[in-house]
């Protein structure tokens, strides 16, 4: 990508996107657009007097954060992050914010699946013993036959789902509230305590609010039966970090972690050597599945924009 792309005309650019628009495809010949990727900086600020319609660049949420203000005709703010919790206070106001829900979901239901074999199976234990050029052999658990709670049913999950059930697992669906569908019963998460005793794996993949924020706690681990694993896929703070440190160390649960509480998790932090413990750096959506649906949602969103109509994945309106 370069670092700063030009507008098709600077002074009237009405979109600032991070792929230029024939990268992104079926959009009208000569968009305004102007093009910044997150690197590099961002375009003169002459550029975006004009701009209605920011596309975050992926992974640039911080970096972009800045140049909002700069944006006097901001009507849309769409982000290609499925979780905006830390976007949601920098967006102005008039502004409406649309997340990427589903340009996400198979990568990351894929990581999810990789965690839970990856730790079930114990690939890290091979891995350290090819290194140590040691043929360490032993029984460890199958996916198979195992019960998977599913704690914030959405499309992630509904992907996670698909991917687990061929493995002859049982499927427990949680979210905020209870909902049949056509998959089964959607429990309400008034349900989990009653819930969690039954789960051998626990993905989590429910957003960062002030509900969420610790919902895993030492009461809610303590619920879980011996041997249980925990996956968390979604935002660290969601997870009490103390009182999941405190289950690790004796030995009773694992943990499969893509995102910590604190993230990046520095050195020297006793997650890092904690037993059972499987930590990947934040990559749940950062696979070749990004781009080609990173690019649908723009070019779905410009368009619907451009025609006046309604916008999808609203997560909060020009109302705030």
């Amino acid at each position: 990508m370069s670092p700063v792309g030009r507008a098709t005309d600077q002074s009237a650019a009405r979109f600032l996107l991070p792929y230029p628009a024939s990268r992104i495809g079926g959009l009208p010949e000569g968009l305004p657009v102007a093009v910044w990727d997150g690197t590099g900086a961002p375009p003169a600020v002459e550029s975006l007097h004009e701009v209605e319609f920011f596309v975050i660049p992926y992974t640039f949420t911080q970096t972009a954060t800045v140049v909002l203000p700069r944006l006097p005709r901001l009507r849309v703010v769409q982000s290609l992050s499925a979780g905006v919790d830390t976007l949601v206070p920098h967006v102005p106001a008039g502004a409406v914010l649309c997340n990427a829900r589903g340009v996400h979901d198979a990568s990351t239901a894929e990581l999810a699946v990789s965690l839970i074999l990856a730790s079930l199976r114990g690939i890290p234990e091979f891995v350290r013993a090819q290194d140590a050029q040691e043929w360490r052999t032993g029984f460890r658990p199958a996916l198979a036959d195992r019960t998977v709670l599913l704690l914030g049913y959405g499309a992630i999950a509904a992907a996670v789902e698909d991917r687990v059930i061929p493995f002859e697992c049982e499927v427990l669906r949680v979210a905020r509230s209870a909902r049949t569908t056509a998959r089964g019963t959607v429990h309400a998460l008034a349900d989990l305590p009653g819930l969690l005793p039954r789960a051998d794996i626990v993905v989590v993949t429910v957003p960062l609010t002030q509900e969420t924020r610790g919902l895993i706690e030492a009461d809610f681990l303590a619920r879980l039966r011996d041997g249980s694993l925990l996956v968390n896929v979604s935002r660290g703070a969601v997870v009490d970090t103390g009182a999941l440190l405190a289950e690790l160390g004796t030995g009773r649960l694992s943990a499969a972690l893509d995102v910590t509480d604190p993230e990046p998790l520095p050195a020297g932090h006793p997650l890092w050597r904690a037993p059972n413990t499987l930590i990947s750096p934040h990559v749940g959506g950062q696979s070749s599945a990004f781009l080609p649906r990173a690019l649908r949602l723009i070019r779905a969103q410009v368009l619907r924009h451009l025609a006046g109509e309604p916008l999808e994945n609203i997560v909060r309106d020009r109302e705030g």
